[in-house]
This record gives structure tokens, C-alpha cells and sequence, in this order.
């Protein structure tokens, strides 16, 4: 089958001109738009330009293509603006996707009161630690971690809020056992195949270089408080429970920034929205805590 979005590229060169003036127009590279022209050249057996020095002219070919183009955009909008219509109401199914830690530990109360400001959205909450496609529609809004901003694809549009920063942290009755002397080896808990970070050996805390590995987030934080070791976490977590504490000696580390992320013609609906500008705010507040600034680092 024609992927549409080739349709797209060979409908801005037919109307730019130029290689160059469709690549400015959709904001990307010039061989983008010269490898998307040559895949549905190839996909339908014909060539759609001429190059000529003044630019690319159109094929007998390339003519009825532009035709049926120019029909498929017309229909595009008419149903974009009778589905749009239909989705201005504060209803229908709402699905957000965002790492366990942060429905758990952090937003599950700002999702309760969303839910009663606007009983008629169905609220479907994805977390896990494989995040669901905006592209593919697996989710309608993307709460994620993002190092930078770049890595993220074109198609999709961001909200940027706080930056996140983590910490390393033990149980506070294993530091007082470890500084007693107690002879049990401290271990590196992770979720990951990644072994001792150098920086993790600055602390004051030495841990034996064999890990203790956990299947998830939640079992990763239980693992610290059994003192089975110390761990890196989001210091809005680590910070809030009261059997851990921060390894002495260690900086915190920034994970990355929170971004608000929603696809194509979702983000226009009245229930995104209406969700990505309260939860906004929300994470604004809570600035200081995902930064780790809420409690002293002694």
C-alpha cells in the first residue's frame, strides 16, 4: 500500500517547485523529501518530475498523482473538522502513559481529582516501563523523561515541564549497620543489565561489585528498604519515604526533563486539553521535589 505521508512530500514539491522550498516548508532535510519522492516513484513504477534548471516540473504521471493528492488532502480536512467537532465535548476515553514511579508515587492524587473535575472522561492509565507509541495511537498523552529534546520524533508536540533529578539512597537502619561495622556486603540494586556507575563510588558507602538485579521499579524500592543494598531514584521518591535516606557523599544526577506529549490531531481535543494543561500546572509545583530540593542533603 502508498504510505500517505510520501503523498505529503510529493505534494509540497509539486506545489514549492523545488526540492529545497518543500524541505523548508515541512522542516526537514533535503534528501528527506528526495528519498520520500523516490519511494513512491519506486511503490508506483513511474517517474512524477522532470528536474530542469529551473526547478522540477511535473510528469504526465506526476499530474494525475497531484490530482488525486489534492482530492485526498480535501477529504482529509472535511474529516478532520467533523471528527474535531464531535471531540470538543469533556468526554469519551482518555489514555495517558508515564513511567510506574510517577503514577504511583506522585500523580495518582492530581489523576483523582482530574477524574472528579470531569466525571464523563474515561481515564486509562498505561504505566510500565515500556512506553505506549503516540504515533500508532497506543496512547493519547505521554508523560515522559526526556534527555533531550532532539531525540524526540517531529511528529510529535511537547509540553516541557520540570527537570527530574535523582539520588542515591540505602536504608537508614543499613548506613547505621555499615557504619557500626556490620560485616554484610552493601550491594548495587538495579532494574538493568548496567553494572556500578563510576560516580556511584564517590560515596562514602563502598558496595561489593556483585549487583542485585529486581524485575521493576516498585520491587527495586522494597529491595532498598530491606537493606539489601543502595540504589539510584527519582529523588521525589526516595526523598518522601521515611525508611531510606541519601548515601553521604554523592551529588544528585539529573535524569533528564518532563515532557507533556501528545500526537497530530489529539492534542485538539477538549479532553487532552483540558488534561495537559492540569497536569501542568501540577508538575510546576511539585518543581522543587523532582529536583530534589524539599528536604536538606546532609
Amino acid at each position: 500500500m502508498i504510505d500517505w505521508d510520501d503523498v505529503r512530500y510529493f505534494r509540497a514539491v509539486a506545489r514549492g517547485g523545488s526540492v529545497r522550498a518543500a524541505a523548508e516548508r515541512l522542516g526537514v532535510n533535503h534528501s528527506t523529501v528526495l528519498r520520500r519522492i523516490a519511494q513512491l516513484e519506486e511503490h508506483l513504477g513511474a517517474h512524477l518530475f522532470e528536474k530542469l534548471p529551473s526547478g522540477y516540473r511535473l510528469t504526465s504521471a506526476g499530474e494525475e498523482v497531484l490530482e488525486f493528492a489534492d482530492q485526498m488532502e480535501a477529504s482529509s480536512h472535511r474529516l478532520e473538522t467533523r471528527v474535531f467537532g464531535r471531540d470538543q465535548s469533556a468526554s469519551g476515553l482518555l489514555r495517558v502513559t508515564l513511567p510506574p514511579f510517577f503514577a504511583t508515587h506522585l500523580l495518582m492524587p492530581d489523576f483523582a481529582d482530574f477524574a472528579r473535575l470531569h466525571p464523563d472522561i474515561e481515564m486509562e492509565i498505561q504505566s510500565s516501563g515500556e512506553p505506549a507509541n503516540l504515533t500508532n495511537r497506543e496512547a493519547d498523552i505521554a508523560i515522559r523523561i526526556v534527555s533531550d529534546r532532539k531525540t524526540l520524533p517531529l511528529n510529535l508536540h511537547g509540553l516541557k515541564g520540570p527537570e527530574l533529578f535523582g539520588g542515591i539512597y540505602i536504608s537508614r537502619d543499613r548506613l547505621a549497620a555499615w557504619r557500626a561495622g556490620a560485616p554484610d556486603p552493601i550491594r548495587w540494586i538495579v532494574i538493568d543489565n548496567l553494572g556500578l556507575p563510576d560516580w556511584a563510588r564517590e560515596g562514602e558507602v563502598r558496595v561489593t561489585e556483585v549487583p542485585f538485579r529486581t524485575p521493576d521499579a516498585e520491587a527495586q524500592l522494597v529491595a532498598a528498604r530491606q537493606g539489601i543494598g543502595m540504589t539510584k531514584l527519582p529523588c521525589f521518591v526516595g526523598d518522601a519515604d521515611p525508611q531510606l535516606m541519601r548515601v553521604p557523599g554523592i551529588d544528585l544526577h539529573m535524569y533528564g526533563t518532563l515532557w507533556l506529549l501528545t500526537q497530530g490531531e489529539t492534542r485538539k481535543t477538549k479532553r487532552v486539553r483540558l488534561f495537559t494543561e492540569f497536569v501542568s500546572r501540577r508538575l510546576a509545583a511539585y518543581a522543587p521535589l523532582l529536583a530534589g530540593l524539599s528536604i536538606s542533603r546532609d
